[in-house]
């Protein structure tokens, strides 16, 4: 039970960061502060971030193996995209989004691993 609470809140700060970052993001373009490329850019950016503030929350709450914590959450994150795109969507495959698969799942297990360690220098 107390994995799922930890689980839980990761995902709430990952989507809270993903939510707030695409409303400021969308206004900052709406008034023409930002360019497409940027707008382009913070697509591929801010999940990535968001991940690892995630993967970071879990790994400080892990007991120990903090890099495989971060693979189950990158795991869930990667089923749950997928879902969405391929069987919701209707998305065609390509090989790009294997690769941005794959830095999502590395940045949330560094985020882990980087959390897990923030624990230990605290306890120290």
């Amino acid at each position: 039970m107390n994995y799922l609470k930890v689980l839980g809140k990761s995902f709430i700060y990952i989507l809270s960061i993903l939510f707030i970052s695409t409303i400021i993001i969308t206004l900052l373009n709406y008034i023409n502060f930002f360019g497409n490329k940027l707008v382009t850019l913070s697509k591929i950016i801010v999940p990535i971030v968001s991940i690892f503030v995630g993967g970071f929350i879990i790994g400080k709450n892990s007991k120990q193996k903090g890099w495989l914590e971060g693979l189950k959450l990158g795991m869930i994150i990667i089923l749950i995209l997928l879902i969405l795109n391929y069987i919701i969507l209707k998305q065609k495959w390509e090989l790009r989004n294997l690769v941005y698969y794959l830095i999502l799942l590395s940045s949330s297990i560094f985020g882990s691993m980087v959390g897990i360690n923030k624990k230990i220098e605290e306890k120290k």
